[in-house]
């Protein structure tokens, strides 16, 4: 453990000395926070009119929108659609600083005495691992606090405000997000440890983040609605693929080949 936490440690502080992983790190959860608390506060002071109230068409039919004012009802569709982006928090932090943890290490010259140390492959990357995983968790945790602060002063009414911390929320904040923590994790690890330029592997890593835009789309337009239910789901099929991704990783990362063929 000792030589788990010293690796944790040294991660760490290469992301604090990286200005473009600390600028995603600090920047992401704070834009993707404003986004609905901007959205609650001009709503509740601009109001709305009939025809924005309308063009929400199928997404009214979810029965938790059910006999609201069309303010409460726009606030509450559009701001809770949008917490969806909380769930990109735990993807986009992690993916830039795994990416950037073995591939950045070969530019500067680190990773070949790291390697050659008697820490196993799996302690490595569990160490690598937890370094990247953690902000994740922890910047899209604090986040949602500070959302439903913002959410407290700018809903239009106790009704909206519930709608925020409905069960369905805690599902996808306290299961699901972990869980795309560690396909994130997973996902930069593969990429970083075949590719040779951080700026290519953290492109091929935010790859990962198309599922979850194609879930804010798919809501928003009225495929389908989001629930319970459907983080469940999401939650069983992420953590099988985790399952997958982890022993993948494991058995790519193979330390000689690594050496060898960035040499």
């Amino acid at each position: 453990m000792s030589a788990v936490t010293t690796i944790i440690g040294k991660e760490w502080a290469d992301v604090r000395r990286n200005r473009l992983v600390l600028s995603v790190v600090l920047f992401m959860p704070l834009l993707i926070t404003a986004i609905p608390v901007v959205m609650l506060a001009v709503m509740s002071r601009v109001g709305i009119n009939q025809s924005d109230y309308e063009q929400l068409g199928p997404l009214l039919d979810n029965p938790m929108f059910a006999g609201m004012t069309p303010v409460e009802a726009m606030q509450s569709v559009l701001a809770s659609n949008m917490l969806v982006l909380f769930l990109i928090m735990p993807v986009m932090v992690p993916v830039t600083i795994a990416t950037n943890s073995i591939v950045g290490e070969k530019l500067t010259r680190s990773l070949e005495p790291l390697l050659a140390t008697p820490i196993s492959t799996v302690e490595l990357l569990v160490a690598k691992g937890i370094a990247a995983a953690a902000p994740g968790i922890a910047s899209v945790w604090a986040s949602y606090a500070v959302f439903l602060v913002g959410a407290r002063a700018f809903s239009a009414s106790d009704r909206v405000f519930m709608i925020f911390v409905d069960p369905m929320w805690l599902v996808a904040l306290l299961v699901l997000a972990p869980l795309l923590t560690v396909m994130a994790v997973s996902v930069g690890i593969i990429v970083s440890s075949r590719a040779t330029d951080p700026g290519a592997a953290q492109q091929l890593g935010s790859l990962v983040v198309l599922p979850l835009m194609l879930l804010l789309i798919g809501a928003l337009s009225g495929l389908f609605q989001l629930s319970g239910g459907v983080f469940w789901i999401a939650a069983l099929l992420v953590g099988a693929a985790d399952v997958a991704l982890v022993r993948l990783g494991v058995k790519l990362f193979q330390r000689e080949t690594i050496l060898t063929r960035w040499k």
